[in-house]
């Protein structure tokens, strides 16, 4: 991994008005510790700090700072920004050994095509995208990469599915999962819109049957009832 040389300024006021100043003036205020050193506040030029954290390294660069003419290995153990214009507040520089492991986090990149997910109108979840790693500062990669191309639906790729650099372990649960191939949930809601539709037709055809059953089976119309003798049954002669 490649270093990189920062120059920092030792002596700084503390406080959040001289903080401020600082900023206006293009500069970053800090602390440097580590080692068992008490905690040295330090402002660092903004530019050059700025390209510090923008290589393939990303915030585990390993960065030479030059305190006082003397040259300290570190990295960036936090970074401040602002809310909402994002620019960086304050830094914390923590000071290292090349030959003692640390722990850092380092990014989860997933690699290849999961055509075979694709097909079955699937999509790859990414779960976990940063994983704490334990190494000395040299062996500190810039990423993982895990191939995600022979996934299948219902696949998971976990932390122990992970090839670590050699001289990088890790303690995160081996089952921990990385990646989830499942169907969509643009899948699952269309699905369950055809299921409700068909079990909609399904009663309405079942309706209809029922009404026209109904329809056939009801009383056919009653004849006419016959009629009696048309005369009244009385003699209409008169005794002579």
């Amino acid at each position: 991994m490649a270093e990189i040389t920062l120059n920092v300024e030792t002596g700084r006021p503390v406080g959040s008005r001289p903080s401020k100043r600082l900023r206006a003036a293009g500069k970053v205020p800090g602390v440097v510790y580590g080692h068992a050193s008490e905690p040295t506040p330090v402002a660092v030029d903004w530019k050059p700090l700025r390209q510090a954290l923008t290589t393939e390294a990303g915030t585990n660069a390993l960065i030479n700072l030059v305190i006082d003419g003397k040259r300290q290995l570190s990295i960036v153990k936090e970074l401040q920004r602002h809310p909402i214009q994002q620019t960086i507040h304050h830094v914390d520089f923590l000071l290292i050994s090349r030959d003692e492991a640390i722990t850092v986090d380092v990014p989860v990149l997933l690699t290849g095509d999961a055509e075979a997910v694709t097909r079955e109108d699937g999509m790859v979840d990414h779960v976990l995208f940063d994983l704490a790693i334990t190494a000395k500062p040299a062996d500190i990669p810039n990423e993982l990469t895990v191939d995600i191309s022979e996934m299948t639906l219902g696949d998971t790729l976990r932390v122990g599915d992970l090839r670590l650099p050699a001289g990088v372990t890790t303690d995160v649960d081996p089952e921990e999962a990385i990646a989830i191939a499942q169907i969509t949930r643009a899948t699952i809601e269309a699905d369950e819109i055809a299921e409700a539709d068909a079990e909609l037709a399904a009663e309405q055809a079942e309706e209809g049957a029922e009404a026209a059953t109904e329809g056939e089976g009801g009383r056919e119309p009653s004849a006419e009832a016959d009629s009696g003798d048309g005369g009244d049954g009385s003699d209409g002669g008169s005794d002579s």
